[in-house]
Formats: C-alpha cells, structure tokens, sequence
C-alpha cells in the first residue's frame, strides 16, 4: 500500500467480473486490491477470488473491505484475506487480526478515534468519508502526530489536482472506487480501459510518493 500508493476498491457479485477486474488492475501495476464485502454471498467470491489471484497475479496482495464486526474478519481471514479494512473501528476487530498477524486498517473520522486505533496495533489508519473531512484534517493531524499513516477513502479521483492535495496534505496512499471503475466501462467489459485508468493513476501518484 505504501509503495504504490494506491489501492482499488471494488466488489461485484459475478466472479467472472470481479476476475477480469482484478487481472485488469494487475495489468495497470496495482500490486493491493481491496475486495468489498458488499452483497450477499460476496465471501464466497472473495474465496474464488483469492485462488485465482494467487495464480494469475503472484504479486497482488488482496484484501477486504467493508468490515464491522470480529466474526466477518474471521470468516475472510479464513478465506485467505491479506489485510483487513473497515469503515469503522471496531476493537475487536484488531483483537482477531492481531491474533493472527493481519494488518488492520479501521476506518476514522476524528482524531482520537485514529489514536485509540493506533493503541489498538492499527499501524494503518483509513480516513473515512474523505469528501466530508477533507485534506485539511490530514493536515490538522499530522501536525501533532506526524507518525500517522493515513489512507484515504471516499471523494478520491484519478485525477492530478485531487491527488495532489491528498499527498501533500500527508496521506501515505489512497483508496479509489468508483472513479477507478465507471459503471459503463465495467458494464462494456472494458478492460484495458481499467487497465489504463490504474496505470495513469500510479503515474500521478508514483512522484507525490517520492516528493515525501
């Protein structure tokens, strides 16, 4: 996450997609995918998922999002799972993840609520919603705790001036959903499209990443 800076969020309920998808991100040099725990059956993707990608994207780190509650990040870790995000913080959470040496980044929308995640092992912290909180609470943050990793999530664009603001107000990598996977490029089984999506977004962000 931290040397590319960026990671996929992305969930569909066809396995069939969500392999093309991920096959498409590792084409475009995503090297950390999180897989949303979104709909029903969606562990059962994530299973035959992971057995795909460890075959056809040896370097890919996949991972899961989308988790509340101790007993879903057993039941994914089981499956194979990681890392662990959530769009809360559940303690735990981190207790199960801890236990068996998975990352675990809580999703956090104030400053304490980041600190007792940090107590908690969250060495990653996911700030969340970012279009509500913005950069400037990355950068209000960092001041007093310049130790933080942060990732955002939410309002993230592959887009210059976004991307930029979210790197120099401090964040160590960025999450990206729907602006990485427009409805009708997945629709049109555009892959390449997404390919190329991933890749121009790690081109704007593999520089912010250095600048730091």
């Amino acid at each position: 996450m931290l040397k590319t800076g960026m990671v996929p969020v992305f969930y569909h309920k066809d396995i069939e997609v969500a392999k093309n998808v991920v096959k498409a991100c590792y084409a475009g040099g995503v090297r950390a995918f999180e897989f949303t725990n979104r709909g029903e059956f969606a562990h059962e993707v994530f299973g035959e998922l992971n057995k795909f990608v460890a075959k056809e994207c040896p370097e890919m780190i996949l991972g899961v999002g989308s988790i509340v509650d101790a007993p879903t990040a057993s039941l994914y870790i089981q499956l194979g799972a990681n890392f662990v995000v959530g769009p809360l913080f559940n303690p735990d959470v981190a207790k199960v993840c801890n236990r068996r040496l998975i990352p675990y980044t809580p999703g956090c929308g104030s400053v304490s609520e980041i600190g007792f995640a940090q107590e908690a092992g969250c060495d990653l912290c996911k700030v969340f919603p970012g279009d509500v909180l913005g950069p400037n609470f990355v950068k209000g943050l960092k001041a007093p705790a310049p130790w933080s990793l942060l990732m955002v999530t939410g309002g993230v664009k592959p887009e210059e001036a976004n991307l930029k603001a979210w790197f120099d107000a401090g964040v160590s990598c960025v999450g990206m959903g729907s602006n990485l996977f427009p409805k009708d490029v997945i629709e049109a089984k555009d892959w390449d499209k997404i390919s190329a999506l991933c890749k121009n977004a790690l081109d704007i962000i593999n520089p912010l990443i250095n600048h730091k």
